[in-house]
């Protein structure tokens, strides 16, 4: 499973939690009369605890096997889910002993006197109070599966935030010093491919310069500079007078993803009080 599919591994713990606090407000809204009415309205509310742990145990799994574990953090989440399953777990066997404690009607062995109608008071009245305690701790027990499914998620959403914060700084690291605006601009120019690094002679004597395919002008400095940090590269299987074609290294798509840099104070004031070149009429 990649990273980027944990914000839905999230969402769906989110919509168990959902479906734990239904269930929990159908626990403790339940009505009943002991006996066979008891059984036909507590039994679907045992069955969908026990549909709910199969799911928190699919989410379990899904998590204990993916990349998540190799993320700081994700020890305690996977661990909270490993709890839950046990609350879970104990909500079905509290609504199990709310249905064992249902007086359920029968006749009694031959020989055995019948139950009376008082027999049947006594038994339901004996029965209102102990499966009321187990309606209650089972209610309790999906409250507390829902909350866990909720901090889990919460979980799940901060560690993966943290990990691509660090690896963002790490991959800054990587890439040395923040790029200057004039180098970001001749690496995105580069990056449009066409680049080459060529020999042009001028005065009897061998200049090397950057082409761009927009004209983009580059300097030799700042290409050095460049393909010094490793974000370009020229292909040396050519000669400089033919053109070595340039290439933008993954280092190089990285810096262009940082965005480019902004012009610092001290340059924008130079860049402004540059006086401007006046020309002298000729008469």
């Amino acid at each position: 499973m990649p990273l980027l599919d944990l914000p839905e591994r999230s969402r769906q713990l989110r919509d168990l939690a959902h479906e734990f606090e239904s269930l929990r407000a159908r626990v403790r809204g339940v009505s009943y009369t002991p006996g066979t009415d008891a059984l036909r309205q507590i039994s679907p509310l045992l069955l969908k605890t026990q549909d709910l742990t199969a799911t928190l145990l699919v989410r379990l799994g899904a998590l204990a096997n993916s990349p998540y574990t190799r993320i700081p953090g994700s020890h305690a989440s996977l661990e909270c889910l490993s709890a839950l399953v046990i609350a879970s777990t104990q909500a079905g066997n509290d609504l199990a002993s709310a249905l064992h404690a249902n007086p359920l009607e029968g006749a009694a062995f031959p020989g055995y006197p019948a139950y009376s109608e008082s027999d049947r008071v006594a038994r339901h009245a004996e029965a209102i109070p102990l499966m009321t305690g187990h309606l209650a701790d089972a209610a309790h027990q999906l409250d507390l599966s829902a909350t866990g499914c909720h901090y889990v998620a919460t979980g799940i959403t901060r560690d993966l935030a943290d990990a691509q914060a660090d690896q963002a700084k790490s991959a800054q690291m990587d890439l040395g010093p923040a790029l200057s605006p004039a180098q970001y601009d001749a690496l995105q120019a580069l990056s449009a491919g066409e680049g080459k690094l060529y020999e042009s002679l001028q005065r009897g004597m061998g200049v090397t310069r950057v082409a761009t395919h927009d004209g983009t002008r580059i300097s030799i400095a700042t290409y050095r500079a460049l393909a010094k940090r490793g974000l370009v590269t020229a292909d040396t299987s050519t000669s400089l007078f033919h053109g070595q074609k340039i290439t933008v290294t993954d280092h190089g798509q990285q810096a262009l993803a940082q965005g480019r840099p902004a012009a610092t104070p001290t340059t924008r004031t130079m860049a402004a009080s540059k006086p401007p070149v006046v020309q002298g009429a000729r008469r």
